[in-house]
């Protein structure tokens, strides 16, 4: 086959043979098209079948990301004394605010002075009132909601923030109103607020996939969500009527997640009822319908706390923990409520307020729901949590016509140009990366790439992986060598590779590509046309290594376990390099990515490891990370994008020149990558590097 078609590219035995053998190149590179029509279409398709020949077991990758992210859930600390518990309790808080909800800009929005704005009074039914209201989240996104405001007022009483979750009709979702109707209408101040992409903040620069661009630019994503929740309790507690000694929050579904967040993490609550909305991390690794949105598994968070932690640090105040039997969307009853209360029940035993964390199962209609038994348990609950008559506030009246609602009704005027996720991280976005601009002095320069360097390998966090491969047989095919490989690393990872190679090989050529390595047909027939041996390889997440069921989900449960899923490509990445030096030690070691996903990993592999000697060709690189925000890109897309930081310490640019002195070739650049790097050659030749910069 092409041994036999290609003779001329045997090694070379002459400077002469060289000079032929490079003009042949070019042309074979300039003729593929050609080539294709005229005899190679036969091989190219030969190439793609084997290339597309699974070597995994189809639900190993699914399997191996389970393990390694249930692994790493924290179990809870041994206490054996009230004394130890609310010192451990005081500092988890800490942490998870310090370290999870704000970080970066957020640390400024947590103290910044926003503004609430009272807008129209509308008559509600018998009893109440409506009052409509927007208040600021962090500076220039606000937020609606209604308060639902007792007619006849007198000392201090209760106040209900009510969230909601995935539901379109946000703070109109009829069994929402229904629940605030009643408070209000029992005398308790309930706030119903609006929440990010539901209801009036419907807006895709509001899909909670796009909180992670706030992330890459090194400010936490969660912080919104947060701060949503918290000024909303300031809003209600600043009510002149407002008993802070009696502060509730419910929700359903994302409306329950918020309520187990808020209230575990601030202390003014002093009532909780989140309904069938989180369970533990190590549930959800097995039960992957629990597995949440970006807000639900935050970066960093499951490396200080898991759910129930969170569930343990209600403790002592009331909290009455509900799920659904049946439940058709996620968190049901068997699986999601027993590891909370294993966690959270000996706390409370421990600070001796054992009845105070209660549970209700709905078994009718037992689907997600908070419908009429779910409200009645918590009416319940709130009644004996606050000290209300529960026979009298336990039933719920039926509504009068008209007191439900429509969204438009319940539209509250909002600023033209409220900021949403993508806003605040393009704004963010204008002053980075932080890195100092590269001194002249080589000297300097080399110093700057080592500290660099080192907050860079702080954000991508690359494991340092060893790795092992096994060949499962060989085939010979008419001058060619056809090897598959399984790739094992540190019992983490297992990744597919298949290895093409002529006889006599000059060079090993690492091939990756976005696609998976059943799209590389051409290049691996290029770099085959050149006499090289080619080692096509699928790194996580990505060809047969992708993840069989939500993929993007468990990329987020990695990163929340203080991991990055693009540390892992990374660490991957050099663990490949090692190997093949190892292995093919009388050949010099190239990389070549495929795709703007694969080109950031390499790069980032070949910029994080200087002592490495290989050489780095990018295919359709990234101009630079601000075009992931320019694009609008959510996490559920590329989610290795989105490490947290990485654009706040480096951009292409940076990491290009932390790679110096190997060589680097971007193919095909396009005119963004061309700008960002214009100086980069200049930055080689201060190095004295022995590599160069190519844009070909």
């Amino acid at each position: 086959m092409l041994g036999t078609m290609f003779p001329q590219f045997a090694p070379a035995r002459s400077s002469c043979i060289l000079l032929v053998l490079h003009f042949l190149q070019r042309a074979v590179l300039i003729s593929l098209s050609w080539l294709a029509a005229s005899g190679w279409a036969a091989d190219m398709a030969v190439v793609r079948t084997w290339l597309s020949e699974p070597l995994l077991e189809p639900d190993l990758p699914l399997e191996q990301v389970q393990a390694y992210t249930e692994r790493r859930v924290l179990p809870m600390p041994e206490l054996t004394t009230a004394t130890d518990w609310a010192a451990y309790a005081r500092d988890l808080r800490k942490t998870v605010l310090d370290e999870v909800v704000f970080r970066g800009e957020a640390r400024q929005w947590r103290s910044a002075k926003l503004g609430v704005e009272r807008l129209e009074t509308l008559p509600g039914g018998p009893g109440y009132r409506l009052i409509k209201l927007r208040y600021e989240v962090v500076p220039g996104m606000w937020v609606p909601a209604i308060l639902y405001e007792p007619e006849q007022l007198q000392g201090k009483v209760p106040v209900m923030l009510n969230v909601n979750g995935h539901d379109g009709k946000g703070k109109a979702a009829e069994y929402k109103q229904r629940r605030c109707i009643h408070m209000a209408r029992n005398g308790i101040l309930a706030l119903n607020t609006e929440w990010f992409g539901m209801g009036q903040l419907n807006h895709t620069n509001n899909l909670h996939y796009r909180m992670n661009q706030l992330d890459l630019c090194g400010t936490s994503g969660l912080a919104p969500f947060y701060l949503a929740m918290s000024r909303a309790l300031d809003l209600l507690l600043d009510h002149p009527h407002a008993d802070p000694t009696r502060v509730g929050v419910a929700g359903l579904s994302g409306g329950g997640w918020q309520t187990i967040v808020i209230s575990s993490l601030d202390e003014r609550v002093t009532f909780a009822n989140p309904v069938a909305g989180y369970s533990s991390f190590a549930t959800r690794a097995r039960h992957i319908e629990d597995l949440g949105d970006s807000e639900q598994t935050p970066t960093d968070l499951a490396a200080f706390a898991d759910y129930a932690h969170l569930t343990a640090l209600l403790a002592p105040r009331p909290a009455l923990l509900t799920f659904n039997a049946k439940d058709n969307c996620c968190f049901a009853s068997g699986h999601a409520m027993a590891p909370l209360l294993n966690a959270a029940q000996p706390v409370y035993d421990l600070l001796g307020a054992s009845d105070r964390l209660t549970t209700h199962v709905n078994e009718d209609p037992g689907d997600h729901n908070f419908e009429a038994d779910n409200r009645r348990a918590l009416y319940a609950s709130m009644a004996r949590a606050f000290s209300l008559d529960e026979d009298g506030f336990v039933k719920e009246a039926v509504p009068e016509a008209g007191e439900i609602r429509t969204l438009e009704a319940l539209s509250v005027p909002l600023p033209e140009l409220n900021q949403t996720f993508a806003s605040l991280a393009l704004a963010l976005s204008r002053e980075l990366p932080r890195a100092e601009a590269p001194p002249e002095s080589p000297d300097r320069a080399r110093v700057w790439q080592a500290n660099l360097r080192g907050l860079l390998s702080q954000r991508v966090k690359v494991p340092p992986y060893r790795i092992s491969g096994d060949s499962t047989g060989d085939r010979a095919v008419e001058g060619l060598t056809v090897r598959p490989w399984v790739f094992r690393i540190r019992g983490d990872w297992t990744l597919p590779g298949l290895e093409i190679c002529p006889a006599d090989p000059r060079k090993t050529v690492l091939m990756l590509g976005d696609a998976g390595r059943k799209e590389l047909a051409e290049p691996v027939l290029t770099e085959l046309a050149r006499g090289h041996r080619v080692i096509a390889v699928d790194l996580f997440y990505l060809g047969e290594s992708q993840i069989a069921q939500r993929d993007f989900l468990f990329a987020l449960l990695v990163a929340s376990t203080g991991e990055r899923p693009l540390g892992i490509q990374v660490g991957q990445v050099q663990a490949l390099v090692r190997w093949a030096q190892g292995k093919y030690r009388y050949e010099p070691v190239e990389v070549h990515a495929h795709g703007p996903r694969t080109s950031l990993a390499a790069l980032l592999a070949t910029a994080l490891e200087p002592a490495a000697d290989h050489t780095t060709h990018l295919h359709g690189a990234l101009g630079s990370l601000k075009q992931v925000l320019e694009g609008n890109w959510a996490v559920n897309q590329r989610p290795e994008w989105f490490c947290f930081g990485l654009l706040e310490t480096a951009d292409v640019a940076q990491i290009t020149a932390l790679a110096a002195p190997h060589p680097v070739t971007f193919h095909e650049p396009s005119e963004r990558l061309r700008r960002e790097l214009d100086w980069l050659p200049g930055w080689y030749e201060r190095l004295e590097a022995p590599g160069k910069l190519v844009m070909e």
